[in-house]
């Protein structure tokens, strides 16, 4: 059996009960002692709690019980001091001597001692702070896709803890709930917590990354497009200063989703300039990886071996997928080299009908339905890649694409959230602005620049219509 001792560790009754146990322990090869040290201001709850869970009555300082297994096991009440005196005397006739000087002089060490070690194990986990990770719209399927993938430890490294917190109305309160208690059954050894809000003003608390997913549920076939982004803008305008407000100041805020994904992040660093404008960015990896693996099934390759495809312009409707750039490794032809021998896809696909048809004739593309009928593992695949990059870097001398900040790069006006090639460094981004881009290119991004430029003056509404759309030709 295993004798429990606990009480405050100003208590000096617990220290004379603490030396009588550790001289017993000490020539009694059968007796063992568990101590448990409370501070005064929490003992009093603490002793509550522990006879409320176990019968008890007991109101004294220190309590004694005997469990039968170690730790864990039935307790037995002893009492107070003075029942331990006794139980001591009866069993193996020993008695304390100690003078209540002593008794005294013993509590307030014992009190500097608990005190140093509570000081030391708060500045310890002082040191663990998980990285604390809001996602907006959390009940959308994508979000269930990329929980796993946060807390699995490749996206922040194995050493590093998460906490996640699901933003959304209280009309998908239930589905929160349900996310919660799956990813807390999952026992990731990462994941530190867990939790549901659906009170916006206390979003982004502490917030070192924000994922915004789509945050309502457009129907551009019912209402006008222009009604739609005004839609969007007005949950900018509500996020971004509750941004401001409450995350940290070098927060990191991720916009993905099917609708207006760049639209958001423009509308984000419009109504919080204090964020970061490099800190904001929108998620292009969907159609990229999408366009790999068309190319790959073209080529009866693999991905792995397809690299530096761009896309330009907007990661959530019209862009442009940019071969001119884009590199086969590993590629079975004629010519063969060593590990890093590569040729250009250009030079590989004569068939210039086929990408256009397939890849860059805009919404009517068959890539563009196929993303667009991705609500899951894809886009919850391209966060997660993005934020992997963003902490440890992009592979070396690859073309990642990303929506950032333009401010005049490829002659694409400033002010607005673009998809362009960038290399991710050392926690920073840098846009490549050393590829050179044809005549033809810069004539499409000309075109998309506009329908981007367009959508900001909706959401300022700063104009009456927005102009048509229009697909790349």
């Amino acid at each position: 059996a295993v004798a429990m001792f606990t009480g405050k560790a100003n208590c000096p009754y617990y220290a004379k009960a603490e030396l009588l146990a550790d001289y017993l322990q000490t020539n009694l090869p059968s007796f063992r002692v568990h101590k448990i040290i409370q501070h005064p201001d929490k003992w009093e709850q603490w002793l509550h709690d522990i006879c409320e869970t176990n019968g008890w009555e007991h109101r004294q300082c220190p309590i004694i019980w005997r469990e039968l297994l170690d730790r864990g096991g039935k307790g037995q009440l002893l009492g107070g001091l003075n029942d331990f005196l006794e139980y001591v005397q009866q069993y193996y006739g020993i008695t304390s001597m100690m003078l209540s000087e002593e008794m005294s002089d013993i509590a307030e060490e014992n009190l500097q001692a608990h005190l140093e070690i509570v000081k030391e194990d708060e500045e310890i986990k002082s040191r663990i702070k998980p990285v604390q990770i809001w996602i907006t719209s959390a009940s959308v399927p994508v979000c269930y896709h990329l929980i796993p993938l946060l807390a699995n430890g490749e996206v922040f490294g194995m050493t590093t803890e998460i906490s996640i917190h699901l933003l959304d109305t209280d009309q998908f309160k239930e589905i929160l709930h349900g996310i919660v208690m799956e990813a807390e059954d999952m026992a990731f050894p990462l994941l530190r917590s867990i939790s549901e809000h659906t009170n916006t003003d206390q979003a982004f608390i502490d917030a070192d990354i924000i994922i915004v997913l789509d945050d309502v549920l457009l129907n551009l076939e019912a209402q006008s497009r222009e009604n739609c982004i005004r839609e969007v803008s007005d949950i900018c305008q509500v996020y971004a200063p509750l941004i401001e407000k409450n995350a940290k100041s070098e927060v990191k805020v991720i916009s993905s989703g099917k609708t207006f994904a760049n639209l958001k992040a423009t509308m984000l660093r419009t109504y919080g300039p204090s964020i970061r404008p490099e800190n904001i960015i929108a998620i292009a990896t969907c159609w990229e990886s999408a366009a790999k693996a068309m190319l790959a099934r073209k080529l009866n390759m693999s991905t792995a071996g397809i690299k530096d495809v761009i896309v330009w312009g907007n990661s959530s409707g019209s862009n442009y997928i940019d071969l001119s750039h884009a590199k086969l490794y590993g590629y079975d032809c004629a010519i063969w080299g060593p590990p890093n021998f590569q040729r250009p896809v250009l030079n590989m696909i004569y068939d210039s009908d086929w990408i256009h048809s397939e890849l860059q004739s805009g919404a009517e593309s068959t890539l563009s339905s196929r993303v667009s009928r991705c609500t899951g593992m894809l886009p919850a695949h391209a966060v997660a890649t993005a934020l992997q990059y963003w902490y440890h870097g992009s592979p070396s001398e690859e073309i990642i694409s990303v929506g950032i900040l333009s401010e005049g790069q490829f002659c694409i006006p400033e002010g607005i959230i673009f998809s362009m090639p960038v290399r991710f460094q050392n926690g920073n981004w840098e846009v490549m602005t050393e590829l050179e881009i044809n005549e033809t290119t810069q004539k499409v991004l000309g075109r998309l620049s506009h329908d981007l430029v367009q959508e900001k003056l909706v959401a300022l509404k700063e104009i009456n219509e927005i102009q048509p759309y229009e697909a790349e030709e």
